[in-house]
């Protein structure tokens, strides 16, 4: 399981770079190329996030139907689905609750959660228990200024980066980037990794440590101590 979900990503991140190399050199439209680029890359955002759905629903814990599961139900969707318009309905006579999302590209994510009691982590899904390994960031300006993130295990540094990049471009373009900039919150990725819910960047396989940067510490050589001090 753990191979297939890095054989998808890398197959996905690969096929992104082959269009980018071979469009210009089908059509010398370059707007076309744009436009054909853009919603394959659309069109495996929406299956990642459907992934992401499905998995959510079937590991969530659901203990009962009370108000207050439920919204910690609705509070952890929004963390990853943020932009998009949320209704869940409990159906007390089959113990279930109905899940709704409508996205803004007019997507709809539909399934059903059965009331089951607390199992603590799943042992079904190998993929849910990768480790997550150091995946500290800088930026090319100030490269001794480091933010302490990590990835899955299974994740190239390199696949990281790129989930990162695109994770941040989604969050700038969701209902909370754009109320940010209309407040004039300054788009860049300190504000960026400040503010993204967690959720966000667990459903790339990524994880935030720490908000703020920490300084690069250099650490002074321990002086070699002489026979007989």
């Amino acid at each position: 399981m753990k191979k297939a979900s890095k054989k998808t990503q890398t197959a996905e991140t690969q096929l992104l770079e082959l269009l980018q190399k071979v469009l210009p050199k089908a059509t010398h439209d370059a707007q076309l190329a744009s436009k054909i680029y853009q919603a394959v890359e659309q069109e495996l955002k929406v299956k990642a996030r459907l992934t992401a759905f499905e998995k959510f629903c079937h590991k969530v814990e659901l203990p009962d139907l009370d108000p207050k599961t439920v919204m910690e139900v609705k509070s952890q969707l929004a963390a990853s689905f943020d932009d998009g318009d949320i209704t869940l309905k409990p159906n007390k006579k089959d113990q279930s609750l109905a899940v709704e999302i409508s996205l803004p590209n007019g997507a709809q994510l539909s399934s059903e959660i059965k009331v089951k009691a607390a199992t603590g982590e799943s042992a079904e899904d190998p993929a849910m228990e990768l480790k997550f390994a150091p995946f500290p960031v800088s930026l090319p300006g100030d490269p001794e200024l480091i933010w302490l993130l990590a990835k899955r295990e299974n994740l190239t540094p390199e696949e990281a980066g790129i989930a990162l990049s695109k994770v941040e471009e989604n969050f700038w373009a969701s209902k909370t980037g754009q109320k940010l900039i209309r407040d004039r919150v300054e788009r860049n990725f300190p504000e960026f990794i400040n503010r993204a819910p967690s959720g966000m960047l667990n459903e790339v396989g990524l994880k935030r440590h720490y908000k703020i940067p920490e300084p690069l510490k250099v650490l002074r050589p321990t002086p070699t101590l002489r026979k007989g001090q």
